[in-house]
């Protein structure tokens, strides 16, 4: 076949960046990932979103379950009294249960309602209460895990499985290490805790020292629980950076 310079010149090479073979190859992980933890920062710079309060708890609970009212209710609440101010949002996992309770109990109390959605094989989609230019999905759950905590300037933990139980004990970990700083943790449905994790056995076996069961308040009390955290909590500013 005859060499032809005109046609050759119509083909054009793909650029790497808009490569989707080379983009979604076990070579290109690292960038996968530098995205995930590059992408949500500028999104919500740009929003206006510089603290979270954020809560995990089951996806299982329904509408009419008791810890579904619950979540929705606090969530309502701190919507209500640090949401307002526009640099705060109320975030959840972004998933059905009790995550959906918390996106829609921030809207209800004018907060920003961000979701920082896993995809999972069992779970579609973000739920619907979540602010749609707030709508986060993530491949990897340590990236996930590392927006959950970086603007978070508290938690409130609701009852939950294996993955809320993961999220609470990173983040005592990360305080009880001085890796982030102490932030206020509201561990909501004592009779759950109490009977879950039985924070005087630890003592007892000296596995944890005593103030460590300081870093967070067990309550049954909404009013309680969110005058615990707006008493403790530290809105001062926290720039996104490499260093950090």
């Amino acid at each position: 076949m005859k060499y032809n310079p005109k046609q050759r010149r119509k083909l054009r090479s793909t650029k790497a960046y808009n490569n989707n073979t080379f983009l979604n190859s076990r070579e290109a992980r690292s960038l996968r990932i530098q995205c995930e933890m590059i992408e949500p920062g500028i999104r919500l710079k740009r929003l206006g979103v510089e603290h979270m309060i954020t809560f995990f708890g089951s996806a299982r609970p329904k509408e009419d379950n008791q810890n579904y009212i619950d979540a929705r209710t606090l969530a309502r609440k701190l919507g209500e009294t640090e949401g307002r101010n526009g640099d705060v949002g109320i975030s959840s996992g972004g998933g059905p249960g009790i995550m959906e309770a918390v996106n829609r109990g921030a809207r209800e109390g004018g907060a920003k309602s961000i979701g920082m959605g896993i995809s999972l094989p069992f779970e579609q989609r973000n739920n619907e209460c979540v602010s749609s230019d707030l709508d986060f999905e993530f491949h990897y759950f340590f990236t996930r895990k590392y927006w959950c905590v970086y603007l978070t300037k508290a938690y409130v933990i609701m009852p939950g499985g294996v993955g809320t139980l993961d999220e609470l004990f990173e983040i005592l970990t990360l305080i009880q290490t001085q890796k982030m700083p102490a932030v206020p943790i509201v561990l909501f449905n004592s009779d759950f805790w109490n009977r879950v994790v039985n924070f005087d056995t630890m003592i007892e076996y000296g596995t944890i020292s005593p103030e460590d069961v300081n870093l967070f308040k067990i309550t049954d009390d909404y009013d309680e629980a969110v005058k615990y955290i707006t008493d403790n909590i530290d809105l001062s500013p926290r720039k996104i950076s490499s260093s950090s």
